[in-house]
């Protein structure tokens, strides 16, 4: 469910029956002359609508405002919008924070944005894994007072841990397509334009391929929504195990 379009009850009954919260993590970058700006984002929202017909789970609005970066083109006339990484943390630790106040604890941000050295981190996804843990600690110093680690009913924590009950996955985030898929990643090229003509075809102009003139989208011409649906059917299996358990 649309999470601005909850009722009161409905989101009762989502923190009983531990929903998955998805937050759709992003950017607005430029994507070539053939491709919208919002590709990075869009990907994300548009996988997790399929996979909500699947499961139940909560969607929040999107946030489109990450840390874009001029590496790809300066913004002047290409659409990219960068906020950097010192500024999203404060924002995410308040979010996050503010969903567990409200009884959450199944809570995930989904990315796309240069996430082919995930394991690394790049300045979005750490700065929310950053905010993640803050809120949590915040939480739980709130709820259980300071020194909570360290009292008597934190005993069984490290066997807890071994099997799985860790409070710090209250709040995690995942990028969108896992290392072990066998998709092309790249930055706007047949991967991602594939993607976006599966998921949300009005995001692609194909009479603009010709108007490219970058090394990443010179792949894009060859793109397809075979393609694409192969990667968004790789993309939900993907969802199904980060998000299903």
């Amino acid at each position: 469910m649309r999470y601005e379009l909850m009722l009161p009850h409905q989101i009762r009954k989502a923190i009983a029956e531990n929903w998955p919260v998805v937050l759709p993590l992003g950017v607005l970058e430029y994507h070539g002359e053939h491709m919208a700006v919002g590709m990075d984002t869009l990907a994300v929202i548009k996988t997790l609508e399929l996979f909500e017909k699947e499961r139940d789970v909560v969607i929040l609005p999107p946030f489109y405002y990450g840390a874009a970066s001029y590496a790809v083109a300066p913004p002047e006339g290409s659409g990219s919008v960068q906020v950097g990484g010192k500024a999203l943390a404060p924002f995410g630790e308040e979010l996050f924070y503010s969903l567990l106040r409200i009884g959450f604890r199944n809570i995930h941000a989904i990315i796309h944005h240069q996430t082919e050295n995930f394991a690394a981190g790049m300045p979005t996804d750490l700065a929310f894994k950053t905010a993640g843990r803050q809120a949590i600690f915040r939480f739980l110093e709130k709820e259980r007072g300071e020194g909570w680690w360290g009292s008597e009913a934190m005993a069984d924590y490290y066997a807890e841990h071994a099997e799985g009950s860790n409070f710090f996955n209250w709040v995690q985030v995942h990028p969108l397509m896992s290392a072990a898929m066998k998709y092309p990643f790249d930055h706007a090229g047949i991967g991602e334009t594939s993607l976006m003509m599966a998921l949300c075809p009005e995001a692609v102009d194909a009479a603009h391929f010709g108007d490219n003139k970058n090394w990443y989208t010179a792949t894009a011409k060859d793109a397809s929504v075979e393609l694409g649906k192969k990667g968004v059917a790789m993309i939900l299996d993907h969802l199904r195990t980060i998000l299903g358990r």
